[in-house]
């Protein structure tokens, strides 16, 4: 039998959640007062803070990680409980009137332990995504009821394998109106499942409380999905008190929490490329201009978020006037672009200088890539769906770069977009990551065009 390591990942994050507060704790000591040793103040306040810590987080559960990996809600629990956490420490604090403990210290020591959980939880998610998609720590689900729907739930795990689950049975409506209660019940448990998806567009309170039941006396999840919502890019569970209310919208309302998240890493990430990368962009900007006539960089009207309209940049990897003609889409063979510029293209180094479009805030490291107005108007006419796309701040890289890459053509442009679709109903950090890096890989392997 397989151990499940899985069981002990609960642990874990909340032992290196304690380590990191204390790492965070001492480097702000040290900052403060130029030593890790405390005083005795800093010592006090360092335990009462151990002490809250482990109470608080125990009774939140915030070191739970849950499937899918979704970073933002994992976040979002995560800054609640820092938030109780400090009006518990503040109560200790005013209750045994330790009140010379400088602010500054406090202050550097809770933004350093943000910063150190937002590093960990994004580096711990990406591990998870990497070995379930290596087919580890999958969990074993069956389905249960209407087909069309199971199918479609089948495909979306199958195009996200990091999600881990494993289909191990199917079971129609058909198959469940001829099977008795305990022929029913004996053959789950014989499947030996880890969650139950009941698939249903009118669902059997009975049954419904039947299975419930099940699963809480065989510690099995049950969870159940709606053709109510399939056809809705977003879903969402609000609770009015004692009451759920299920909100349904035509795209995702990105908090004000992501998009600030997003922005600083946006601007972070860009400052540090420029800075590091100078040589780089020093160097293409003098190849680009002894190889060829013309200036080293190019820069082109796009659409940006909400329809408005921007200049992009890039290195310049065609020949002047190389759309003379009209508007055209570029191909392997393209004989407009020179032979340096299938070098930079090949490895995606012509998208350098949008960096600085990313930090004037027209554009995002990560997001839907941006197209001209004369492609826009071909795509909505065959695909009215791009419209949700326009919502985001178009990026140098994206989804549809990395799993579909260039598009030749109208249709391939559409075809792409539809990954582009799956990131807008799951914008968050950890996504931005993991999609960098698989185009930094598409950059090694040189296969742009």
């Amino acid at each position: 039998m397989k151990i499940r390591y899985s069981k002990f990942l609960p642990g874990f994050v909340f032992l290196s959640d304690l380590l990191l507060l204390n790492v965070a704790l001492y480097t702000s000591h040290y900052i403060k007062f130029s030593t890790f040793i405390p005083d005795t103040t800093s010592a006090q306040f360092i335990i009462i803070v151990n002490i809250a810590w482990v109470i608080v987080s125990a009774l939140s559960r915030n070191y739970l990680v849950k499937r899918p990996l979704i970073l933002r809600d994992n976040i979002n629990r995560f800054l609640l409980t820092l938030i109780y956490h400090l009006l518990f420490v503040f109560a200790i604090i005013y209750f045994f009137k330790i009140y010379n403990i400088p602010r500054s210290h406090v202050m550097i020591s809770y933004s350093l332990f943000f910063v150190f959980i937002l590093v960990q939880r994004s580096m711990l998610f990406l591990f998870l995504d990497h070995i379930r998609m290596k087919g580890y720590n999958h969990r074993r689900i069956i389905l249960l009821g209407d087909g069309t729907i199971a199918s479609r739930l089948v495909n979306s795990f199958s195009q996200h394998p990091e999600y881990g689950y494993d289909m191990i049975d199917y079971i129609s409506d058909t198959q469940l109106n001829n099977l008795s209660d305990q022929s029913f019940f004996e053959k789950l448990l014989s499947k030996q499942p880890h969650e139950i998806f009941i698939c249903y567009r009118q669902m059997d309170r009975q049954m419904l409380t039947s299975i419930l039941k099940f699963g809480d006396e065989h510690a099995i999840n049950v969870k159940v999905v709606s053709d109510l919502v399939l056809n809705s890019t977003h879903a969402e569970l609000i609770s009015y008190h004692n009451v759920p209310v299920l909100h349904i919208s035509s795209h995702p309302e990105i908090s004000l929490k992501i998009r600030v998240l997003k922005r600083s890493f946006d601007i972070l990430f860009s400052a540090v490329t420029m800075v590091l990368g100078a040589p780089v962009f020093l160097t293409i900007l003098v190849i680009t201009k002894a190889t060829s006539k013309g200036p080293a960089f190019f820069r082109q009207e796009r659409i940006g978020r909400n329809g408005k309209p921007f200049y992009i940049y890039k290195f310049r990897s065609m020949y002047v006037d190389a759309e003379k003609n009209g508007p055209q889409l570029s191909s392997a063979t393209d004989p407009r672009i020179t032979r340096w510029g299938r070098v930079i293209r090949k490895t995606r180094l012509d998208e350098l200088p949008q960096f600085w479009n990313v930090m004037k805030g027209e554009m995002s490291v990560v997001g839907p890539r941006p197209e001209r107005q004369h492609y826009i108007e071909k795509i909505l006419s065959k695909t009215p769906n791009y419209k949700k796309l326009m919502h985001l701040k178009p990026g140098i890289t994206s989804m549809g770069q990395v799993h579909y890459g260039y598009a030749e053509n109208v249709e391939q442009m559409c075809s792409r977009m539809r990954y582009d679709l799956i990131y807008l109903q799951n914008v968050n950090l950890n996504s931005d990551l993991s999609i960098i890096l698989k185009t930094i890989k598409v950059m090694m392997q040189r296969k742009g065009k």
